[in-house]
C-alpha cells in the first residue's frame, strides 16, 4: 500500500487529496494546523497529525514516526492580498516562510524516506507565479520561488530516483478566496495611499474563485497524473491555468499591463 502525506488538509485542495487518495486505497497522513482540523482528519480514517510546517521540531518528530513515505505533497500555504508596500518586509517574510521556505524544510526532513522509496515530491504553486497580479505580489512572488525551487529540486534529487512535479492550479474551489479576503481587510486602511483602490484589492482577493474547478476533480486529476509510467514534470489544472500562462507568454508587456491595471482599478490618478 503507497503511503502518502499531505500537508495543508484542513479543507479545499488539501481535504480534496486526502480523500482521493484514501479512496485509491494509499494509506494517507494527513496534517493540519488546528486541533480540531486534526481531529475530524482522524474521524475521516487518515493517520492525521497536527502539524505547523514552519515548526522545525515538529517536523522531526513526523519524520521520526513515519516508517515508510512514497508520495510527499506540500499543499501547506495561503494568500498575502494587498498593496506590497502595505504589508512591507514583514508581510512578506511570512509568505515566504510558509509558502517556499516550508516545502524545502519538509522535503528535507522527509528525504531519507523518500531515497529509500525512490518517492516523489508535488509541490503545489500557482499560475500566480506565472502571470503576476497586482495586489497579490507576495503571493506570486512565493509561487514563482515554488516553480524555480521544484526546477532545482527535479535535477538534484534525480540521481536518487526521486522525481518532483510541479502542479500550477488556476481557479480551485476552496476557502482560498475567502481566507485571502481576510488577509486583505486586515491590510486594507483609511491611512494607505491605496485605500481608494480597496474594491481593486477585494476584486484580486476573490479572483481565485472565479468559475472555479471543484476541488475533487482537482485531486483526482493529481492522482491520475501520478498513476503514469512517467509522472509529468508540471501539471496546470482548473480555470485560468492555461490561459493565464498564455497571456503572460504571448500578449506584449504593455498590453497585459493595460488588461490588470483595468481590472484591478489600477488606470486612475491619485
Amino acid at each position: 500500500m503507497p503511503t502518502v502525506l499531505i500537508t495543508g488538509c484542513s479543507s479545499g485542495i488539501g481535504r480534496a487529496l486526502a480523500d482521493a487518495f484514501h479512496e485509491a486505497g494509499h494509506e494517507v497522513w494527513a496534517t493540519a494546523r488546528k486541533p480540531e482540523d486534526v481531529e475530524r482528519l482522524a474521524a475521516a480514517g487518515f493517520h492525521a497529525r497536527q502539524l505547523d510546517v514552519n515548526d522545525a521540531h515538529g517536523l522531526a518528530r513526523l519524520a521520526n514516526e513515519l516508517e515508510r513515505l512514497d508520495i510527499l505533497i506540500n499543499n501547506a500555504g495561503y494568500g498575502a492580498m494587498g498593496p506590497l508596500l502595505d504589508g512591507g518586509a514583514d508581510a512578506l517574510r511570512r509568505q515566504f516562510e510558509t509558502n517556499v521556505f516550508a516545502p524545502v524544510a519538509v522535503t528535507r526532513a522527509l528525504f531519507p524516506l523518500l531515497r529509500h522509496n525512490r518517492g516523489v515530491v508535488v509541490n503545489i504553486g500557482s499560475v500566480s507565479g506565472v502571470l503576476v497580479t497586482p495586489f497579490a505580489g507576495a503571493y506570486c512572488a512565493s509561487k514563482a520561488a515554488v516553480h524555480a525551487l521544484s526546477d532545482a529540486l527535479r535535477l538534484e534529487l534525480a540521481p536518487f530516483g526521486i522525481r518532483v512535479m510541479e502542479v500550477q492550479p488556476g481557479a480551485i474551489a476552496s476557502q482560498f478566496a475567502s481566507n485571502a479576503g481576510r488577509e486583505a481587510e486586515l491590510l486594507i486602511a483609511e491611512d494607505s495611499p491605496w485605500w481608494p483602490l480597496r474594491e481593486g484589492i477585494r476584486a484580486r482577493a476573490r479572483a481565485s474563485q472565479d468559475r472555479p474547478t471543484p476541488a475533487t476533480d482537482f485531486a483526482h486529476q493529481v492522482l491520475k497524473a501520478l498513476q503514469r509510467n512517467r509522472v509529468p514534470d508540471l501539471l496546470r489544472l482548473g480555470n485560468g491555468s492555461r490561459a493565464l500562462p498564455w497571456m503572460a507568454r504571448w500578449l506584449p508587456g504593455g498590453m497585459l499591463q493595460k488588461v490588470l491595471m483595468k481590472r484591478f482599478g489600477l488606470d486612475v490618478t491619485l
